[in-house]
């Protein structure tokens, strides 16, 4: 009788646990267009975020500057993994190169690493998700290394919800991808 009362217990807990939780997918916006980089293997290395953009909550930024979220409302995956599968996505599309994330799957080394630092990473109420950071390019065997601060943003509407900040972040991302393309791995 005691194991029974102890397995319900656990099984309430569980229930009440997993029944509110609404998670949210980045749609992965589509790439068209190529861009020729100086590297035939780059590896993505894990991405730096600030711990709220980190969290699994989705996080939007009001008028006063808080962060606001909601235990409820998540991201499908956990940011830092996905921004960094993202970034890796959408780099090797753009360039064609051999890309990878952090730990480099490949028996030979890759000839330059991306290191991307984000200081801010939010949607804001104002309509505006906005990303703020840094990048490095560390490159094998003395080759020009290179850094290079980024400050983007894309519009949504925050009318639209969660999904509509999903879309944002899913743009933004592709946005650095070009970006960092553009200025640091030519």
């Amino acid at each position: 009788m005691r194991h029974l009362v102890t397995a319900l217990i656990v099984m309430l807990t569980l229930a009440a646990c997993t029944g509110t939780a609404e998670r949210y997918a980045v749609p992965a916006p589509g790439v068209n267009e190529r861009q020729r980089i100086a590297f035939r293997a780059l590896e993505v290395r894990e991405v730096s975020l600030p711990a709220y953009a980190a969290a699994d909550e989705i996080s939007l930024q009001d008028d006063a500057g808080r962060l606001v979220s909601d235990g409820a409302v998540l991201w499908a995956d956990t940011p830092d993994r996905a921004i960094a599968l993202e970034l890796t996505r959408h780099i090797a599309q753009l360039s064609g190169a051999r890309v990878a994330s952090s730990p480099w799957p490949f028996e030979s080394f890759p000839d330059a690493r991306l290191d991307l630092r984000f200081e801010s990473l939010v949607a804001g109420n104002d309509g505006q998700f906005r990303a703020k950071g840094q990048y490095f390019v560390a490159v094998a065997e003395g080759g020009r290394e290179r850094s290079g601060l980024f400050d983007l943003s894309v519009a949504y509407d925050p009318a639209a919800g969660p999904g509509a900040i999903a879309a944002a972040r899913g743009q933004i991302i592709l946005d650095l991808a070009r970006f960092v393309v553009r200025n640091g791995l030519r």
